[in-house]
């Protein structure tokens, strides 16, 4: 994927419509961004919308103007959802199939992995984090899959939701401190059976937070 790209400030809009400042986002990250922001769903805060599908997430602030784009690098498996108890096992019983990034209303919260690194927590229950992207292990190539044109190759993760250390540092971080609400898109179920909200009658649920034994990758 391409390099993260930081929007300057951009003139006030209406709170109903986000500005995705030319960016060209799919059509279901429009749509659950200005549901958000319509419904009062964010209650004013930053959105991030992360778009499983295209392997890209969006930042903008609590007036739906665009902050940041980056790529990011999500779970090896295909699927929406986490198996249970599976932030209270070490990563070597974690299996293929189960590498899962859940999708969903999060609220996110700065904290700490069993390492000590700052993360942002979205499912503290399932151990999923948004943090930097690690290089440790070289045959998986992650920075080479970061920073390829393509999303078919950012499928190598844990579950949590890699981004670029600068992006982190300069774009999540401080929307995440200034207050935030993380939407994962799904890529296998129904927008709206994530998020019930979008149907005409129903309220999006929010993941609770738990405590994870160890940090998922």
């Amino acid at each position: 994927m391409a390099a993260f790209c930081v929007q300057a400030p951009a003139a006030a809009l209406t709170v109903s419509e986000p500005d995705f400042a030319g960016v060209r986002v799919s059509a279901d990250v429009r749509q659950l961004a200005r549901w958000a922001l319509a419904s009062g769903d964010a209650a004013g805060r930053h959105l991030v919308l992360v778009d499983k599908r295209r392997a890209h997430t969006y930042v903008l602030d609590a007036r739906g103007r665009l902050l940041g784009h980056a790529p990011v690098l999500l779970g090896l498996a295909r699927g929406d959802d986490t198996v249970a108890g599976i932030g209270e096992r070490p990563l070597s019983q974690v299996q293929p199939q189960e590498r899962t990034t859940p999708a969903g209303r999060f609220l996110p919260e700065p904290g700490r992995n069993m390492e000590g690194e700052d993360v942002v927590w979205i499912d503290y229950d399932a151990a999923v984090s948004m943090h930097r992207v690690r290089a440790r292990v070289k045959a998986e190539q992650r920075l080479l899959r970061l920073a390829s044109p393509t999303a078919t190759d950012n499928r190598i993760s844990f579950g949590c939701i890699n981004l670029p250390p600068v992006f982190y540092e300069q774009v999540l971080l401080p929307a995440v401190q200034a207050s935030a609400v993380v939407y994962v898109l799904p890529e296998v179920r129904a927008l709206a059976d994530v998020f019930p909200g979008l149907r005409p009658t129903g309220a999006a649920g929010v993941r609770r937070r738990g405590a994870p034994i160890g940090p998922l990758g």
